[in-house]
């Protein structure tokens, strides 16, 4: 079977990681804006990658389940490189934490069940966080023990494809 290697942000850095771990792989690259996903996939494919493309939104558990299946489909799934992400200067503060809190959490959750045995994900970190101010001690504690899901309220409003 096929070996899969699943980026999900098709920028510069998702490109970057996939050029040095895809070799001999299918990569699926995913993006919110397709237009992105297709760009990067003709300069990949156009450098000897195998590649596909499709849409998908981290704040959205339907769409990130349809990715996991997606790949799935393709073969095992023996690497994630999640590297979509804001920042304040392109959302708002409920934007970041729906797609760089929970989608994180949601994109490690979704591939942890389907990622072949000895897979790896790499999660490119943001920064944006850090300049929302500090969360309580509580907000802490709860982040600590909450499923993946008890993100959502703090994340509302959510966005979807």
């Amino acid at each position: 079977m096929k070996k899969v290697l699943v980026v999900i942000g098709s920028g510069s850095i998702g490109q970057a990681i996939a050029r040095r771990v895809g070799v001999g792989k299918h990569i699926l690259l995913a993006d919110l804006r397709m237009e992105n996903a297709q760009a990067a996939a003709e300069v990949m494919f156009n450098a000897g990658f195998t590649v596909s493309t499709t849409q998908v939104d981290v704040s959205s558990r339907i769409s990130v389940e349809a990715l996991a299946q997606k790949a799935n489909a393709l073969g095992d799934i023996t690497g994630v490189v999640h590297a979509a992400g804001v920042s304040p200067s392109q959302a708002s503060p409920a934007t970041i934490l729906a797609v760089d809190l929970y989608g994180t959490a949601l994109v490690l959750e979704t591939f942890g069940n389907v990622i072949a045995a000895g897979g790896s994900a790499v999660v490119i970190a943001s920064q944006s966080g850090h300049r929302l101010g500090a969360l309580t001690e509580e907000q802490n504690a709860a982040l600590a023990i909450w499923t993946c899901d008890g993100f959502v309220p703090v994340c509302y409003p959510v966005r979807r494809l």
